[in-house]
């Protein structure tokens, strides 16, 4: 029997790479996002390479979204990728509350709640893989409020759970990217022309750099030369400056 990856946001992007990636690995699929008709199309490629696909339409931003993937991530979950995420353009202050909390429950609650779904069974096992797409967000404050807030939630979270899966057999993960070209930034309404071509990652080496550190053993993953001499500088410099140079080159304003 082939081994099951629940993928949320596979539609595109980073969540469509992942997905292709395990299929080609030997894993059947569990996708989840709201978009029926891409799902579908996902579907029928990853069918094409060998890999079968059980779609689920939801929303993770509403109970009753979350409450149907988790019914399903309860029972025969190998290989979690909680992708799904998005960012809003405007200033905290500006942006529409329904649509701060929606981020936070696809950003956060989503990904607390389908860990929690899936590790017992896990755990029981002595086996499986939970990889938590955060961001270099997440790393240098400054880069929006509440996204970058999401973000640092999703990293300290992964690490909290490490020590006590210690010795279990399960494998966690932070994945921590910088700007990949995807559609996030043009769905967030966020004007990225300034980024310098240099400090773009694609897809492909995200999710290569992700399973080779996962199989490293490495807790927190950081995609790319440049982001790790930012998030290593990152760390020795005062926040002061770190939030300024994160608000002025990273794009820190007019997003949360």
């Amino acid at each position: 029997m082939r081994p099951v990856a629940l993928v949320t946001g596979p539609t595109s992007g980073l969540g469509a790479g992942f997905a292709r990636h395990l299929a080609e690995a030997g894993h059947d699929l569990v996708l989840v996002a709201r978009d029926k008709d891409r799902l579908e199309e996902l579907a029928g490629e990853l069918h094409a390479a060998g890999a079968d696909s059980e779609v689920i339409q939801a929303d993770l931003s509403t109970a009753a979204g979350r409450d149907e993937v988790l019914r399903r991530a309860r029972h025969g979950i190998d290989f979690l990728v909680n992708n799904a995420g998005f960012g809003t353009s405007g200033e905290f202050w500006t942006a529409p509350p329904e649509v701060l909390q929606a981020q936070l429950d696809v950003n956060v609650t989503a990904v607390m709640q389908l860990t929690r779904a899936v590790l017992p069974d896990m755990i029981k096992a002595g086996r499986g893989t939970i990889i938590n797409v955060a961001s270099v967000a997440g790393l240098l404050a400054g880069r929006g409020s509440t996204y970058s807030a999401s973000k640092a939630y999703v990293i300290s979270f992964t690490e909290g759970l490490t020590g006590g899966l210690q010795g279990s057999g399960v494998r966690i993960q932070a994945l921590c990217p910088g700007f990949i070209r995807t559609e996030f930034h043009q769905r967030a309404g966020i004007d990225m022309a300034s980024i310098p071509d240099f400090m773009w990652l694609d897809v492909d080496s995200v999710v290569r750099t992700s399973l080779d550190d996962l199989n490293k053993g490495k807790v927190i993953s950081i995609p790319g030369i440049q982001y790790r001499a930012l998030t290593g500088v990152g760390r020795v410099l005062p926040k002061s400056v770190v939030r300024r140079g994160a608000g002025i080159f990273g794009k820190g304003r007019d997003r949360t």
